[in-house]
């Protein structure tokens, strides 16, 4: 009997060990379900999509990563108990190597990148027409792509696949002549990931010549679109993406140096404020500070000022402070217009200014030749004119060609504490035949001030109306205060371009703006 009995107990225990998995195995399952893994050094897993999003975990190198959602360059992934975003350039996707030498373009705006091979399946994020994005495979009338580290699944019946060799490709010459963009001869590029391939010409399918690291500079040559041409070695170019840096002009250098005098201190506005060794992003943390702190401003670079931190000295970004000087401008002009503001004026109101693009980002050329840059800014001041006229402060982000960060110009909107902020844009697109303008907003609580001054711009411009949307930009999605981008017109369609650059169409434009602004003001007092 009791051998009998020890026999059953044997058999149950086989039994339990075949059916129950190991730990290792769930785990390893686990793994197996991950498309990413971090590049960085170290990554911040944040609440939000954007860097003003407080971190909710540190993740590090290698760790795997299931993507679940993009926002532009953010994208919303699961790792182990956690759930957050994190920065796509820190991350890659864990098949890699399984891509081949083809390349997926988009033919349309918004097309869709799914979880799986199904138009029921979820969106993980949009391409707009003309980006491109690495094919891993494809099934039937479906692409697999890896689109800067989000992983899914497009309709092959909306993109263009380019199949060249990669050694074809080193051969043949493009096709289609492309217009590039030259750049100020003191432009450089430093490098913001772990590793950057550098290629014979811009294009994906280019031969690679060779490999840049991060924190590294280079001298820019020409841009090309999404495409920076750099002096790679003392007798060779080549071509890098430009998502992957930052730009600088080491001529201003010294000027910030010296402005920076004039400045006392400044102030953290962000918790987890990173401090670092040198002015980049891709440079070592010394210490993270929180919002609040104070310290001394000791001089500048680039987009950074350099601090005393007890007995050391740290470099931390412009667009995560507000300064001491700023602040006095602020708080003095605002106190000046305490009084009252009566119905019909701007009176007491602080509102930023922001002329897209400048310096060595053109922003789009129109098919008559026309860059962005220029018209932006001409119809930026004409709009400040209009402004401080009915008595408001007004700030802009810059006031000649220059290049201004896009968190700097956020940045400025924090500091000012700004009733509104404006950007100011030209829309462009492949297809020559859309035509109209839009005003976008991202947050809640900049829909209304949006909405408002559309209905401005309606009464005064017979441009098409594409009414209002939410934009995915970053300085709508990273800006507290109010905000909005308005899109006054496509360069991309000839006729367009010919009114939207005249004097009398900037005067109409700026006219229905600062209506706008003055009902929501007036409609909210």
């Amino acid at each position: 009997m009791r051998t009998k009995l020890l026999h059953i107990i044997i058999i149950f225990v086989l039994v339990l060990t075949i059916a129950i998995p190991s730990m290792n195995n769930v785990q390893s399952a686990l793994a197996d379900t991950s498309d990413l893994k971090v590049t960085g050094t170290i990554l911040h897993l944040r609440e939000g999509p954007g860097l003003s999003y407080p971190i909710i975990t540190t993740l590090e190198e290698g760790d795997p990563l299931t993507s679940i959602g993009r926002e532009g360059d953010w994208i919303q992934v699961k790792a182990g108990n956690y759930e957050g975003w994190v920065a796509s350039w820190l991350t890659a996707p864990t098949n890699a190597k399984q891509t081949i030498d083809q390349t997926v373009i988009s033919q349309v705006d918004r097309l869709n990148i799914r979880t799986e091979p199904d138009i029921s399946a979820a969106v993980l994020g949009q391409l707009s027409t003309g980006e491109q994005a690495n094919l891993i495979e494809k099934n039937g009338e479906w692409a697999k792509v890896d689109w800067n580290g989000l992983v899914g699944w497009v309709s092959t019946d909306y993109v263009t696949i380019n199949d060249l060799p990669e050694k074809q490709a080193e051969e043949d010459e493009p096709k289609v002549e492309v217009s590039t963009q030259k750049v100020n001869k003191d432009t450089t590029f430093t490098v913001l990931v772990d590793t950057l391939n550098v290629r014979k010409k811009p294009d994906l399918n280019a031969k690679k010549i060779g490999t840049v690291s991060k924190g590294q500079s280079f001298k820019v040559l020409v841009q090309e679109h999404n495409w920076v041409q750099i002096q790679y070695s003392d007798k060779t170019t080549g071509w890098v993406y430009s998502f992957y840096g930052t730009f600088s002009n080491v001529e201003k250098k010294t000027s910030q140096a010296a402005s920076s005098s004039e400045l006392e201190s400044v102030t953290i506005i962000y918790n987890g404020t990173n401090l670092r060794t040198d002015a980049t992003t891709a440079a070592d943390v010394v210490e993270r500070v929180d919002a609040g702190e104070t310290y001394p401003i000791v001089g500048a670079k680039d987009d950074f000022y350099e601090i005393q931190v007890g007995d050391k000295t740290a470099f931390v970004a412009n667009w995560v402070v507000t300064t001491s000087s700023s602040n006095k401008a602020a708080t003095a002009t605002k106190k000046e217009n305490s009084k009252p503001r009566k119905e019909g004026t701007l009176n007491g109101l602080t509102i930023v200014v922001d002329a897209g693009h400048g310096g060595n980002d053109h922003g789009t050329t129109g098919q008559r030749g026309t860059d962005e840059k220029d018209i932006t800014l001409k119809t930026a001041s004409l709009l400040a004119s209009k402004l401080s006229a009915a008595g408001a402060n007004v700030v802009m982000t810059r006031e000649s060609d220059e290049y201004v960060a896009l968190r700097k110009r956020v940045s400025i909107a924090h500091q000012y504490e700004a009733d509104a902020f404006i950007s100011l844009h030209y829309d462009a697109t492949e297809d020559s035949s859309i035509n109209g303008f839009t005003t976008y907003y991202m947050n809640s609580n900049q829909k209304d001030l949006a909405e408002a001054i559309h209905d401005g711009l309606t009464s005064k411009i017979d441009l098409k109306d594409r009414g209002t949307q939410q934009g995915n930009y970053l300085v709508l999605r990273e800006n507290r205060q109010k905000a909005v981008l308005i899109e006054l017109g496509y360069l991309s369609n000839a006729s367009e371009e010919r009114n939207v650059t005249t004097a009398k169409f900037r005067e109409q434009a700026t006219l229905g703006i600062y209506q706008g602004i003055l009902n929501y003001f007036d409609e909210n007092q």
